[in-house]
């Protein structure tokens, strides 16, 4: 009786101890199949963005600044010419945009490898001496839409300065105030921002962004609808501003020109579309029809907007719509509302500086780490707790080094250089065929292993050709503005 008890004990202790045994192993591969759910097929923590994310990233980067020098844009080209051009580059930018989603992975769209950014499709794809000249192009032109932020968020800032000024004092007072301790603010600001490590941190920021952008591009709509309202019709001509009594021959050639660059600033994403790609969550569906959504809701929007705001605004000043609907005081009043969209403005671009440097930054930081794997200097993160919650944050020297040197570099040069139209335009000219039209186009001929000499292959050069033209020209009528406007200038003296 005795052993029987015993023998019955024992073998309550060996499935007790087992038994445990299988636990701990079930939970052990559980916790591994956790740990391997919250990675991506590439090793990194696992992506959450979906198309709204994405649409949001878009829309943020593309209706910021740009919007409120299509009013003028559209004043040089007419009622006729305007809105066509509007329209075409919508769907150039949206068709090569269309092409530039299918090269995010090589090979398969489910399974193929990743490019992280724009310049690592080029290498993957077209590879030798182009990865330099995309890489250069992009990243120079990010580095100048950082410098027309910054103009453009001083302005607004001047503008909610002039607009109380001119509310107290009367209209006749000139109201001067100077563009360059704004400028400082905004350098600072962003300065702060720029620690954010990652582009995949920043999507409330992208949120609010987009938010302020829908605000004050409504704002400068209502307004111009209000204007038209009250002066009886609508102003403007079908050719544009008259040659004669506002501008000469030549300078309505170098305008003209000067509006192509407007508009295709205000649509350019492109340098930026593969990294926004590389936020959105793994297959099912593939991330390339998920950007493809993305982006034909975002310019859909956008266009809409655009065309609103510009054909408004021209519809309300016609020849006399000022180059920045918003800050260039066609409106007075109500004042208060004026300045709840310049500071919708500011907001927008505080996101929208980070949503364009992102890339940036994280090509330098990758080429530092490169170039010098073993420097504690560049690699070492160190945790910082945060004292208002349980959060933490990891402060890298290298990174704070660098990302306030680089907005200190922008922010002086925006001081040089507060041309607000003249810079757009270049920006736009300089970026709008190599990195939206030309890379995109022949990254597709090459996945697509489309037959040279075929009829698709034509169009698509035919295309790409046509879009060369019109960046050079508009690249030449933006470069004669600066000219034009240096003659007068005094660096570090602006005032508006």
């Amino acid at each position: 009786m005795p052993k029987m008890e015993e023998t019955g004990a024992a073998k309550y202790y060996q499935q007790a101890r087992f038994g445990s045994m299988d636990v701990s192993i079930e939970l052990g591969r559980q916790h591994a199949l956790e740990s391997l759910e919250s990675f991506d097929d590439d090793g990194r923590m696992k992506r959450s963005g979906n198309m709204w994310t994405a649409s949001a990233h878009i829309i943020t980067a593309v209706i910021g600044s740009g919007v409120l020098s299509l009013a003028w844009a559209i004043a040089q080209l007419g009622w006729v010419a305007g809105p066509v051009v509007m329209i075409l580059f919508a769907f150039v930018i949206y068709y090569t945009s269309s092409l530039l989603t299918d090269c995010y992975r090589t090979g398969d769209p489910i399974s193929g490898k990743r490019n992280y950014t724009y310049t690592d499709a080029v290498t993957s794809y077209l590879g030798g001496v182009k990865v330099k000249l995309c890489g250069f192009i992009q990243y120079a032109n990010l580095f100048g839409v950082a410098i027309g932020y910054t103009i453009a968020s001083s302005i607004s800032m001047t503008a909610i300065r002039r607009s109380n000024c001119f509310h107290e004092k009367g209209h006749k007072n000139p109201c001067h105030v100077s563009s360059t301790p704004y400028m400082i603010i905004f350098g600072v600001v962003e300065i702060i921002f720029s620690q954010i490590p990652d582009f995949d941190q920043i999507w409330w920021l992208s949120i609010v962004a987009a938010v302020m952008s829908f605000t004050y591009s409504t704002i400068g709509l209502a307004l111009g609808i209000v204007q038209v309202i009250a002066n009886g019709g609508i102003s403007g001509s079908l050719t544009g501003i008259s040659i004669g009594s506002a501008v000469t021959e030549t300078q309505k050639v170098w305008r003209s020109l000067q509006a192509f660059g407007d508009i295709a600033f205000a649509y350019s994403y492109s340098m930026i579309l593969i990294e926004i790609q590389d936020t959105i969550k793994s297959p099912p569906p593939s991330e390339a029809k998920v950007m493809k959504k993305a982006t034909l809701l975002s310019v859909a929007v956008t266009t809409f907007f655009y065309i609103l705001c510009g054909c408004m605004g021209y519809a309300a000043f016609g020849d006399e719509a000022p180059g920045n609907l918003l800050t260039g005081f066609g409106f007075y009043n109500p004042f208060w509302l004026l300045d709840i969209a310049n500071a919708a403005i500011v907001i927008h671009l505080v996101g929208a500086y980070q949503v364009y440097c992102q890339p940036l930054f994280a090509f330098i930081e990758k080429w530092a780490s490169q170039t010098w794997p073993g420097n504690e200097f560049i690699s070492k993160e160190i945790r910082i707790k945060l004292p208002v919650s349980s959060m933490s944050y990891n402060l890298n020297l290298f990174r704070l080094l660098w990302r306030t040197a680089f907005v200190i570099i922008t922010t002086i040069i925006s001081m040089l250089l507060p041309f607000f139209n003249d810079i757009v335009g270049l920006l736009g000219a300089l970026g709008f065929w190599p990195l939206t039209v030309y890379f995109p186009i022949e990254m597709y001929i090459v996945q697509k292993k489309v037959t040279k000499w075929s009829m698709k292959w034509v169009c698509l050069q035919i295309l790409s050709m046509a879009c060369l033209v019109v960046s050079i020209a508009a690249a030449v009528g933006s470069i004669a503005g600066v000219v034009s406007d240096l003659k007068v200038f005094r660096p570090f003296k602006s005032s508006y």
